[in-house]
């Protein structure tokens, strides 16, 4: 399969796949479903095969697009330039909170190049207390370790993270054909929705990060011997939490649980 399309050579480094399926773009953009007057805000829009429908149903769109050749195709499109703010910079290092607006929280949506998918959500997770909605096109096993609960395979410090930040809602599968060159791999779109309250209170979220990456990072280790940077034996078992458990055993509460004895022990230290 070609790597062109529309004129533009995929490139690699950027991570592109042009989505080009006219039916999945419908149903993508009836999933976001922008109204006028809101503040939305696409990541890597590429050829547009988003930001067209999008900007057809609203009068303003915010574009974060890196490709230097692709921002210039959207400053000259013929149909949509207009509408367009183009911020022609690096999504993971763009400070998302130019775009905040009193009264208007953020809508954001992309089809994330997959070779940074994980850490721009992080990224955005910072930026989360602003924004309404995420919708985005990802890896579906990426979408599967979002959406995972303890004792699944797929569940890790993304699922775990991802989840302490946002409701999570798997929305349309994607078939590789729908891209331009396709992926190797299936496609799915995902809701995130931001928490007004998180569902569990932490004392430090750099903690609870912390002792996830610690935890996940030695996952077929016991709890026991994965978090011992962190605490001791005696000191999981005040918690009420077995140290011969692993990670993928831990609820998001049991993690907070360990990351606010964590940051206690430190505080003290």
């Amino acid at each position: 399969m070609s790597k062109q399309h529309l004129g533009h050579t995929a490139r690699k480094r950027f991570g592109q796949n042009f989505l080009h399926d006219e039916y999945v773009i419908d149903q993508i953009v009836s999933a976001i479903n922008p109204q006028v007057g809101q503040n939305v805000v696409e990541i890597g829009p590429g050829l547009g095969a988003l930001t067209e429908p999008v900007c057809a149903l609203i009068d303003k769109l915010t574009v974060v697009e890196l490709d230097r050749d692709l921002a210039q195709r959207l400053r000259t499109h013929p149909f949509i330039a207009s509408k367009l703010n183009i911020v022609e910079k690096d999504a993971l290092k763009f400070d998302f909170s130019e775009l905040f607006s009193e009264d208007r929280p953020l809508r954001v949506f992309g089809n994330l190049p997959y070779n940074i998918s994980t850490p721009l959500m992080f990224h955005l997770f910072s930026f989360a207390y602003k924004v309404q909605d995420m919708h985005f096109m990802l890896q579906k096993e990426v979408v599967n370790r979002l959406a995972a609960s303890p004792g699944n395979k797929s569940y890790g410090r993304l699922s775990v993270m991802a989840q302490y930040h946002c409701q999570i809602m798997p929305v349309i599968h994607v078939p590789p054909e729908a891209f331009n060159p396709p992926p190797k791999v299936d496609s799915a779109i995902v809701r995130l929705i931001p928490h007004k309250v998180k569902p569990v209170s932490v004392i430090s979220e750099d903690s609870l990060n912390k002792v996830c990456a610690q935890a996940f990072n030695q996952r077929r280790k016991t709890i026991r011997n994965s978090l011992k940077e962190s605490l001791n034996e005696a000191q999981l078992m005040s918690l009420d939490i077995n140290p011969d458990l692993r990670a993928e055993n831990l609820s998001l509460a049991q993690f907070g649980q360990i990351a606010d004895l964590a940051s206690r022990i430190q505080a003290e230290s």
